[in-house]
């Protein structure tokens, strides 16, 4: 099984490209920090490749912009390519099957490669937080 998912920030704005035949995709690099800190008490980041095609690529060229926090779902590629210079290199990628935007709600808006927009979260109803009554333990039924 490949699966991976990750969540992080946008390294740079996502690239925009479309092949040939009419097929979006987008490039973008995530940081991601590490689980543990190192012997310096730093929590260091992995900057990964992201590669989405199709609905994915449109969500990320619209909605995601460097620093933008995200979460990818998706598998592990690796390919290879000849260099000008003769070399061959190796190319690791994450491919997208979903992209999510998972900023604050202090951060604009947050989308969904899936359902656009997310709706604002519904006015609670009932009594102001203010309003609380203190109940004695004794009175519940659990």
């Amino acid at each position: 099984m490949n699966k991976v998912i990750l969540i992080g920030n946008l390294a740079n704005d996502p690239e925009a490209f479309t092949t040939q035949s009419g097929v979006s995709r987008s490039t973008f690099r995530i940081a991601v920090q590490r689980r543990f800190a190192n012997a310096q008490g730093v929590r260091e980041a992995d900057f990964l490749t992201v590669v989405a095609w199709r609905q994915s690529a449109d969500f990320c060229n619209r909605y995601l912009t460097k620093g933008s926090k995200v979460a990818v779902e998706g598998s592990i590629q690796t390919r290879s390519y000849d260099a000008q210079d003769g070399s061959k290199r190796w190319v690791t990628e994450i491919i997208a099957d979903h992209v999510e935007s998972v900023g604050s709600r202090g951060d604009a808006q947050a989308h969904s490669m899936d359902n656009g927009p997310t709706p604002p979260p519904a006015a609670p109803s009932g009594p102001a937080s203010n309003d609380f009554t203190e109940v004695d333990d004794d009175e519940l039924p659990f």
